[in-house]
């Protein structure tokens, strides 16, 4: 039976199930997410890969799964600049932060770092091998809002700072 919220008759959504990207070199894009990301290879076939991200509700594992669709009928190659997704998120543990910051680095990754205030939020952005911009994202109550703060979506609420060396 559906669990549904008393004010709007809606099913609740208790996770997200899956982030399904499509990709033009499967295995690059693999290595990434195994390799600088830490994902586990739940399944590869020859056209996909699925990782798993964590546990999530009621026994769906939230999964990272890459397809590369080339083969299909009809196909068009992702194109970074006409993509909806803007980034996604990793969550790490707060503790974990520098050390990350320093194994992307030491990876020849450009790394951007920056603070959401508005949530208390650290996060490292680098890009992978396809241009999809990929953030690690953890809480640390410390990160406040900027006096500099402004309401453009692109740098709402971000406090930019760098990890001690």
């Amino acid at each position: 039976m559906a669990t549904t919220t008393a004010s709007t008759g809606r099913t609740a959504v208790r996770g997200l199930g899956e982030i399904a990207l499509r990709v033009n070199n499967l295995e690059a894009m693999q290595k990434f997410y195994e390799e600088v990301v830490g994902l586990a290879l739940m399944t590869r076939v020859p056209d996909c890969a699925f990782f798993r991200i964590a546990d999530g509700f009621g026994g769906h594992t939230q999964v990272l799964a890459l397809f590369d669709r080339s083969k299909n009928p009809g196909y068009s190659e992702p194109e970074a600049a006409k993509s909806t997704i803007d980034h996604i998120a990793f969550e790490i543990p707060l503790a974990d932060f520098e050390s990350e910051l320093k194994r992307l680095k030491a990876l020849g990754l450009q790394v951007e770092t920056t603070g959401h205030g508005w949530v208390h939020w650290r996060s490292l952005y680098v890009n992978d091998p396809e241009g999809n911009q990929v953030e690690f994202v953890c809480y640390d109550r410390s990160v406040i809002v900027s006096a500099n703060a402004t309401a453009n979506c692109a740098v709402a609420d971000q406090t930019n700072f760098e990890a001690p060396p």
